[in-house]
């Protein structure tokens, strides 16, 4: 980011005023720097939800959701989904350039070397109830890393951060894969190094020692092109959550499950399973025309999941390359006439020609496919969370990384509108 100290505004209130700088990006939006805004004027600025609001500069993400883009380092998501492999991406993401040939040895070996967890680890695994679901084992147990590398003095060092990244990119398959055995009785797998990081989490999720998974490559291809697709998406409310637990000097452990923790409510995380479940809810092909028209009334509490983004007001970017994904999987396991699939098809077949979807621009989003997909890759619906933050771990490691070695970065500490009673006297108890 560069000040352009020949841009600024002017803010007056009462008798005192400012001029605030308006500073530029690569690309996108200008932003006014109102740092100063307070000591000059005494006022702060009322933003919730934080639209308007820039919480810090960043190298690592760039969207532009009225045009339908997403760039990791400058490099847009379509290329990267369609000529790089996951771990490719996920080196990108760290470095800031793709690797090259030895680089990426490296970097594959290295993860490879940390894909065990440590054994006193498993044991709070057993502290939770079988049905517990996987967002709340994953909690407790990404989490419970930080007692096991808690060297908090050490963050300020560049090798302490590489190798931390590498450990949870490298462990968190393991731990989700653990999620599920756990919950369904099955005992833990333990990973393969020589095979890719999808093939091994599929192993891990799907194997059994008596009955060992051999991995698709279609499926694997597809899980890798999810988890590429899903790896960060911007200053999204887990990827802040991530950032403002590490602006307070929290290990990187704690950070990331704190991130875990907000991807777990529903209106962030969650999109994916919600759509299978409105398609169990309408249930057959010919139930969908009043389904439309109960999510075309304004007082019906029906909501139409998968469709429109809060950020991509044309189009998401990533559902054109889910879509075709999907279709692979469903090709591959010859589900083409499987119900819930027909019910999507005719679904999007309405919402890209209905004037109603079309004028509000409610085009299926990367959510309404990706849920297919999961389902027919034979994942629990209660699992599509946990290979979410799976696929961010390493948005929010890198999101951690470079807000550590920001030197504008403060401890975060928004203000607020206070709008409770003004200053009153206690009465005592025996008068109240």
């Amino acid at each position: 980011m560069t000040d352009n100290k020949q841009a600024t505004v002017t803010f007056s209130h009462n008798d005192t005023s400012c001029e605030l700088p308006v500073k530029s990006g690569t690309l996108g939006l200008h932003a006014i720097d109102i740092k100063t805004l307070h000591k000059f004027t005494g006022t702060f600025t009322y933003d919730p939800g934080f639209t308007s609001t820039a919480s810090c500069s960043s190298k690592i993400t760039f969207i532009d959701g009225d045009q339908g883009i997403l760039l990791y380092r400058g490099y847009p998501i379509e290329q990267l989904a369609e000529k790089c492999d996951f771990l490719e991406t996920c080196y990108l993401l760290l470095n800031g350039e793709l690797p090259n040939g030895k680089e990426m040895r490296t970097f594959v070996k290295l993860v490879s070397e940390h894909t065990l967890v440590h054994d006193q680890l498993t044991n709070f695994f057993r502290g939770f109830r079988r049905d517990a679901h996987p967002m709340a084992i994953l909690v407790g147990v990404v989490g419970a890393m930080s007692a096991f590398y808690h060297n908090t003095a050490q963050f300020k060092d560049d090798d302490y951060r590489q190798i931390a990244a590498i450990r949870l990119i490298a462990k968190m398959p393991t731990i989700v894969a653990m999620c599920h055995k756990y919950s369904t009785g099955m005992p833990f797998m333990y990973p393969k190094n020589n095979l890719s990081y999808s093939e091994n989490f599929m192993r891990m999720l799907h194997g059994t020692p008596c009955d060992d998974y051999l991995p698709n490559p279609v499926l694997t291809r597809a899980l890798d092109r999810i988890f590429i697709l899903h790896a960060d998406h911007e200053q999204n409310a887990s990827t802040s959550t991530v950032r403002l637990a590490g602006s307070s000097g929290a290990n990187p452990y704690a950070c990331v499950a704190a991130g875990i923790a907000c991807l777990w409510g529903a209106a962030h995380g969650g999109a994916n399973e919600a759509v299978l479940v409105m398609l169990e809810e309408i249930g057959d092909v010919s139930q969908i025309d009043s389904f439309i028209e109960k999510a075309k009334d304004k007082s019906d509490p029906f909501k139409l999941m998968g469709f429109g983004h809060r950020v991509y007001k044309n189009f998401d970017p990533r559902a054109v390359l889910m879509r075709q994904t999907c279709h692979e999987v469903l090709n591959e396991l010859g589900l083409h006439d499987d119900k819930l699939f027909k019910l999507a098809m005719q679904l999007e077949k309405i919402a890209l020609e209905d004037e109603y979807f079309i004028a509000k621009k409610l085009y299926p989003n990367v959510d309404f496919y990706s849920g297919i997909v999961l389902r027919a890759l034979g994942i629990p619906t209660d699992m599509f969370t946990a290979i979410f933050a799976m696929a961010r771990t390493v948005g929010w490691i890198a999101q951690w990384d470079e807000m550590i070695t920001d030197p504008e970065q403060k401890i975060g500490r928004p203000r607020q509108l206070y709008t409770g009673a003004a200053k009153r006297d206690v009465t005592p108890i025996s008068s109240r």
